[in-house]
């Protein structure tokens, strides 16, 4: 039997429900939503989630394409999918909560005794993370910006979670993360694996769907919970990453793409006022990678706008 927050599941059987949090002024119940399929044979846990920023899609559908198709009976040890960690926010199509406009990924382990996003943390950390053994946090862009397919490896966790990472299937590995308060904090505290994956943004996209699943899919041949070898890059190239921020307000225009290497000095943005006017130019501060470019048009002073990737050597499997 594997029980995690209100759900108790039989080996061969899978389950959903609802982790409570809090209840809204007309009666409605919030919380973190489950899947689980457990195995009929002994294996890790795995928990895969999506929507800690709630306008990133990607990632929501394919936790649940991922969880219908697998069979328990061909399945060892257990997957936990959440598809949607901040409903408040999926709810209001943003990437921060509509009940107290906090930002989910940066505030865990949270705080039992505050507002809801901090409340919403804290459970995660009581309820979810002693009854995993792994973790996979899935990102795009969000409606504000496209990234290139990415996994973000904790610095100074590479020992416990770099054949995670890899298996991920990238290959950029973002190695540093230097914010704090996301999932994989408390996760890698814990003592056990944890990766972000990033890819794609701006809009939903069927292609980034099938990028994640083939992530969760690939992670899941590494942990030995489904037949199969993990395919594996022969080289990864690991960067570390640089927020570009707008001095200037404007209409903002993009010369490069997500992915795309670049030279110190290269123009990858411009912003222009009403009348065309150029107020900025947004040039590459050394040769690198553009990993994330801003989709929204409305600049405002201070806003990010492109994040730069320093490559920092090869990772070899």
């Amino acid at each position: 039997m594997y029980s995690i927050g209100p759900l108790t599941v039989a080996p061969g059987e899978r389950a959903q429900g609802l982790i409570p949090v809090g209840t809204i002024s007309y009666g409605v119940e919030l919380g973190i939503p489950l899947i689980v399929v457990n195995g009929t044979e002994d294996g890790p846990v795995l928990c895969v989630d999506a929507g800690v920023h709630g306008d990133e899609y990607d990632g929501q559908e394919a936790i649940r394409r991922v969880l219908a198709e697998i069979d328990p009976a061909g399945l060892r040890g257990t997957l936990v999918g959440i598809p949607c960690v901040n409903t408040p926010a999926f709810e209001a199509a943003a990437r921060t909560s509509g009940l107290d406009y906090l930002n989910l990924n940066r505030v865990f382990p949270g705080d039992a005794d505050g507002s809801y996003s901090l409340r919403l943390a804290a459970t995660f950390v009581e309820q979810v993370v002693p009854a995993i053994d792994a973790l996979v946090d899935l990102h795009t862009g969000g409606t504000f910006g496209e990234i290139a397919p990415l996994v973000i490896l904790q610095g100074g966790y590479e020992e416990l979670a770099t054949d995670l990472a890899l298996a991920a299937g990238h290959e950029l590995v973002w190695k540093g993360g230097k914010w704090g308060g996301t999932v994989r904090h408390p996760t890698l505290a814990a003592g056990k694996p944890a990766i972000t994956i990033e890819a794609g943004g701006g809009t939903y996209r069927e292609q980034n769907v099938a990028l994640h699943m083939h992530s969760i899919r690939n992670v899941m041949r590494q942990l030995g919970m489904i037949d199969g070898d993990a395919e594996l890059r022969d080289t990864y190239t690991a960067v570390s990453g640089t927020f570009a921020r707008s001095a200037a307000g404007g209409f903002f225009l993009g010369h490069a793409e997500p992915g795309e290497t670049c030279k110190e000095g290269d123009l990858i943005a411009q912003i222009v006022d009403h009348y065309g006017n150029t107020l900025e130019e947004v040039r590459a501060p050394q040769d690198g990678i553009v990993l994330w470019v801003r989709r929204i048009r409305t600049v405002r002073p201070g806003d990010e706008v492109v994040i730069f990737g320093e490559v920092q050597g090869e990772v070899r499997p």
